[in-house]
């Protein structure tokens, strides 16, 4: 599979759109999820690390889920995330996870992936009873956020309602959606949703 971050990847960390949406998202489920020490997480598109770097201290054990090699690779040399993060180049769509997780966690990469309905048939099968999921991504835009010959987007963000729908259907309960971000640029303003829901 071709890694379609690898140039990316080297200055990821210095976009100050992106370090600015990461703080956001970081934050709104720092604060909307009750965080212990008992937990085990999983970072889905774990990128750079930049989400699991504010769930770290909160954490006992992260795995890092990602398919850019590349992006795993800064994300293993940072010190702050060393012996709390486990990478793990892999997707999950697949070849599922062997292990179960407390919370699942995601930062825009849904809008990565093109089968939405079996991604969350793959997140309730390794969620714990009363397990958790905080997901950030777009809401529903005009094709205009991402360049017009990007690679990898298979969703112009999604409808928080449709989103909810099929969460539910997937046997996720007491679903919450809250802005956590709105990403300007030139194109336009760009709401991004953080939705909080329960398993099992």
């Amino acid at each position: 599979m071709a890694d379609l971050f690898e140039e990316k990847a080297r200055d990821w960390d210095t976009n100050e759109m992106i370090t600015a949406l990461s703080s956001g998202i970081g934050s709104a489920i720092v604060e909307r999820i009750p965080l212990n020490y008992e937990m085990a997480v999983m970072d889905f598109g774990a990128g750079t690390g930049l989400i699991s770097a504010h769930l770290a201290p909160h954490v006992n054990n992260i795995t890092a889920v990602d398919v850019s090699e590349s992006m795993l690779e800064k994300l293993a040399a940072k010190p702050e995330l060393q012996g709390k993060v486990e990478v793990c180049c892999q997707d999950i769509l697949e070849e599922p996870l062997n292990r179960e997780f407390d919370l699942i966690v995601s930062a825009m990469a849904l809008h990565h992936v093109e089968d939405t309905e079996k991604l969350f048939r793959r997140f309730a099968d390794i969620l714990r009873p009363g397990g958790r999921v905080a997901l950030a991504d777009l809401d529903k835009e005009d094709g205009t956020f991402h360049p017009a010959d990007v690679e990898g987007v298979f969703h112009h963000g999604f409808e928080r309602d449709a989103l909810e729908s099929l969460m539910r259907e997937q046997g996720f309960t007491d679903i919450r959606f809250t802005t956590a971000h709105v990403v300007n640029k030139e194109e336009g303003e760009y709401p991004i949703f953080l939705v909080t829901a329960s398993y099992g």
